[in-house]
């Protein structure tokens, strides 16, 4: 005997489909549900329902009453009429990703039911090998829980003067650096708009990079201003530098040009002003910002490892990239001389020969500092030691 639901009188236009549905659910395709009611019309109502859902129903009188037997629709395989597509790489995995996002999928959550006519859409970085880091989802947990806000974080009404070429050296520094992290804000911003949401753990990294970047770029400016100072000194050679990394298409290239190479560089800058800052201001920044950095690179370094496991031949694609790279900027002029110039005022402390003398040293130091992390990190992706070396002193002047 089939089982029996009565929706009484609450008419199928004002939810009774919902007891209907839910009855539905414990028959087997090509099982009966029967359904009686006392409102009216929820007969001639149900029928229509039946039709549009797709499952057979057939009308008779039973006992003085109107019984409705509902077949469930053999080709009802899911909740929704029509679902034919799921997100799951392996439907009996919770959450699996899949090696390629359907096009169908569209905006669905990983692992909804699909109905079959949604509209395709082209996110044009739908392969889990160019996108993806087993890490993502860690490395978002702890963006989050390491958020900080600038009016809370740093102390900006702690009293400091500076003599004007201190601070002006500070202005220039802070001037490099916010165009710097424009750029690494407008990458990953960039490729987040193609990225299937498939991948949202890969997506919600790269939203949580971008707000991280915005409100470097806020704290830079406002310390920039705090005496009053206007930006300072940007040169071709710096924008032509950053350009390189706007103009790269692939998201593994950029990836690793910008976090790896250039981010992994600009940890060190940060500690580096951190440590010789002349103001309690800008070391809060630079210590804040760092730690920042350093999840992007985590990331860069996460998602290339992961890449390079399954395909060892993309190293030759980035030591090209490094290389083309180099080639594309020979004709530039590098870092900016006012720049290096505010380093070693910042690493002096005073100017005087010996501080000078001082700072220089500790510049050099920093350029070094630089040079053997980048070829750290590029041992670590796999490159022998000898490509490592050369690799990195291929790296642009500019840092980034």
């Amino acid at each position: 005997m089939p089982p029996i639901i009565d929706i009484e009188n609450l008419g199928l236009d004002a939810g009774g489909h919902l007891l209907v549905k839910h009855g539905l659910l414990a028959v087997p395709p090509g099982g009966e549900l029967r359904v009686v009611g006392n409102s009216a019309g929820w007969d001639a109502q149900l029928s229509a329902w039946c039709r549009n859902q797709g499952h057979p129903v057939r009308l008779s009188e039973q006992d003085g009453r109107t019984v409705a037997y509902i077949t469930s629709g053999a080709a009802q395989t899911g909740r929704w009429r029509g679902a034919m597509h799921t997100g799951h790489a392996d439907a009996k995995l919770a959450d699996a990703v899949a090696e390629q996002a359907q096009t169908n999928w569209g905006l669905a959550a990983r692992g909804a039911t699909v109905e079959a006519g949604s509209p395709a859409m082209n996110f044009r970085l739908n392969q889990k090998i160019d996108v993806w880091a087993d890490s993502a989802a860690d490395l978002y947990a702890q963006a989050v829980a390491a958020q900080w806000n600038p009016d809370e974080a740093i102390d900006w009404s702690t009293p400091f003067g500076l003599p004007d070429v201190v601070e002006d050296a500070v202005v220039q520094v802070l001037t490099y650096m916010i165009e710097n992290e424009e750029a690494a804000l407008i990458v990953p911003a960039r490729f987040l708009g193609q990225l299937h949401p498939h991948f949202r753990e890969v997506q919600a990294v790269l939203a949580i990079q971008v707000a991280d970047e915005a409100r470097h770029i806020e704290v830079f400016t406002r310390r920039l201003r705090m005496k009053g100072r206007e930006p300072a000194l940007s040169t071709a050679g710096g924008q032509a530098s950053l350009k390189t990394l706007l103009d790269e298409p692939d998201f593994s290239v950029a990836g690793f040009l910008l976090s790896v190479l250039g981010e992994g560089t600009f940890v060190s800058l940060l500690n580096f002003l951190h440590a010789h800052a002349p103001d309690p201001v800008t070391r809060q920044i630079a210590r804040l910002a760092a730690r920042d950095e350093a999840r992007h690179v985590a990331f860069g370094m996460a998602h290339l490892m992961s890449r390079i496991k399954q395909e060892p031949e993309f190293l030759t694609r980035l030591a090209n990239a490094v290389q083309s790279r180099n080639d594309a900027l020979s004709g530039t002029s590098g870092l900016n001389e006012e720049v290096f110039d505010a380093l070693i005022l910042l690493a002096a402390g005073e100017f005087t020969p010996k501080a000078i003398a001082s700072g220089y040293v500790r510049v050099q130091q920093l350029m070094l500092d630089m040079a053997e992390g980048r070829q750290a990190r590029l041992e670590k992706l796999g490159f022998a030691r000898e490509v490592s070396q050369r690799l990195s002193s291929l790296h642009t002047r500019n840092f980034m």
